[in-house]
Formats: structure tokens, C-alpha cells, sequence
């Protein structure tokens, strides 16, 4: 029994020699500088193996810390930077065109051709609006309270960007009571606000023309004469124009003069950065 099981393991023993001596025949061929472990004997008097190889020592040394495997992870890590920075820059690049396409084509047609009176007799037309940002209200000068808190939050918002700027947006207001706005009373009611401010006024067609192209609603009491104590209905609103004359924003009761400031100032920025100039 004993002798048939060794016979047995012995002829598994010789398969397994003939199987994977081809195998590993080749992979000496393979690795050149492979030595086998030659047994050393330690201080101790037991034998030890000894696993120094100095060809191996050697390219160790030559190749330092920088391995093929750090080598490939620095060849990855750069590739994928520059494809990183690569889709950002498209990225920045579609985002400045969306801007620009939505500042130019989404915009709403505010504005449009017309020819008024200021506040020192002179005429003004939406000619003189070019070349300045500028700052629009329409009211009347015999508004008890809405009107002149529009306007003091429009003056101290251009007090606050002539510091960072200078006079670079101009303030406007526009009569919607043609028939008791007269040019001396523009001037004085003009005169509590900012500097700069320019007041318009002209007859009622005129008037009325200016409102519609600026989409401003307004309707005086009928039957009333310009001696009447009368309010006026209007829209409450100043709106924001560029240097081309061309509407950017309109400006609500709810706005604050920190809002004017902010959207005043991102929009000099943009243009600036595409122009190359603030106005």
C-alpha cells in the first residue's frame, strides 16, 4: 500500500518537472540579471539565504525614484491637465459669446428717436444720449414722494460711480406733465438733485412720443389745467442705457442704489473688456 502510494507521488512529481521546466527555462532567458539566492552562513552558524544582487542594486540606483510607474502616472496626470484646461478655455470662450449674444439680441427695444427741451433751454435729442452711459427716470416735478426718492437713489448711485469712474454715466429726467413742467420750474426742481442731472420737458405730443418709445405708461386726470392741483399716474421706473444708446436695464421701486451700483459697474466691466474702453 505504502510502496503503490509512493510510486504514485513520485510519477505526479516527474509530470509536473516536464510541465514547467519549459516555463520557467524561458523566463530565465527573460530576466538576464536574475541569480538565485546563493546560501550564505549567518553569525548564528544557521545557513541563510542571500538575496544581494548588485546589477540589480545598480539599476535601482540609476533609476532613483522617478519608476516607470511614476513616469506613466506624471505622463497621465499631464495629458489630462491639458485637456482640462483645453475644455475650460471653450468652456470661458462659449460663456463670453452667450453673454454677448444676450446683451445684443435679448435686449428689449427701449428707446428711439426724440427731441425734447433741457432744463437751460437747449435742445436734446436721443443723439446727445451717445458716447455716456446714462440713467433715465420719467416723473414730474409736482410728485410729492415717489418721484424724488427715485431720484435720490438714481443721484447718490452716480455720486457713488463718478468715485470709482468718473463722470461717465449722466442722469435724465423726463417730464410727464409737460403742461406745468415749464423750463424754469425743470431747472429749480432739477437743481435739489445731482449736479449733472438733466431735466427734459415739451408739449403734451412730444412728451407722449418719448413715453412710447420708452414704454412708459402715464395718463394725466382729463379735463385738468395746468393750474390744477393734480397727480399724475406713471410708471415708476429709470432706466439703464449704454453708450450706444441702447437699453441695458430698468430699475424698480424695490431696487436699492447698492443693485444700480452693482449692475452699473458689471456692465462698464464687460464692456470695457470688450472694447477696450468705458464708453
Amino acid at each position: 500500500m505504502n510502496s503503490s502510494i509512493l510510486r504514485r507521488s513520485l510519477r505526479l512529481t516527474n509530470l509536473a518537472a516536464q510541465r514547467w521546466q519549459p516555463q520557467a527555462v524561458r523566463a530565465i532567458h527573460r530576466f538576464p540579471h536574475y541569480q538565485p539566492c546563493k546560501p550564505t552562513v549567518g553569525v548564528s552558524g544557521r545557513r541563510q539565504l542571500s538575496t544581494h544582487n548588485p546589477d540589480r542594486q545598480k539599476d535601482k540606483a540609476a533609476v532613483g525614484v522617478f519608476s516607470p510607474t511614476a513616469a506613466a502616472l506624471f505622463v497621465l496626470a499631464g495629458t489630462g491637465l491639458y485637456f482640462y484646461f483645453q475644455w475650460e478655455k471653450q468652456r470661458l470662450q462659449e460663456q463670453k459669446q452667450r453673454e454677448m449674444e444676450s446683451r445684443s439680441v435679448g435686449r428689449a427695444q427701449v428707446g428711439g428717436p426724440f427731441e425734447m427741451t433741457a432744463h437751460d433751454g437747449k435742445q436734446f435729442t436721443e443723439k446727445d444720449l451717445l458716447g455716456k452711459w446714462s440713467l433715465i427716470y420719467f416723473g414730474f416735478t409736482n410728485c410729492p414722494d415717489i418721484c424724488p426718492e427715485e431720484l435720490d437713489k438714481m443721484s447718490a448711485a452716480v455720486t457713488e460711480l463718478d468715485k470709482t469712474y468718473g463722470p461717465i454715466v449722466q442722469p435724465i429726467f423726463i417730464s410727464v406733465d409737460p403742461a406745468r413742467d415749464t423750463i424754469p420750474q425743470m431747472a429749480r426742481y432739477v437743481a435739489d438733485f445731482h449736479p449733472r442731472l438733466i431735466g427734459l420737458t415739451g408739449d403734451y405730443a412730444t412728451a407722449k412720443a418719448t413715453c412710447k418709445a420708452y414704454r412708459v405708461y402715464f395718463s394725466t386726470p382729463p379735463g385738468t389745467k395746468p393750474g390744477d392741483d393734480y397727480l399724475v399716474d406713471h410708471s415708476i421706473f429709470f432706466y439703464f442705457m449704454d453708450p450706444d444708446g441702447k437699453f441695458v436695464e430698468a430699475f424698480g421701486k424695490a431696487s436699492t442704489e447698492v443693485d444700480v451700483v452693482e449692475r452699473v459697474k458689471r456692465e462698464v466691466e464687460q464692456w470695457k473688456a470688450e472694447k477696450g474702453r468705458m464708453t
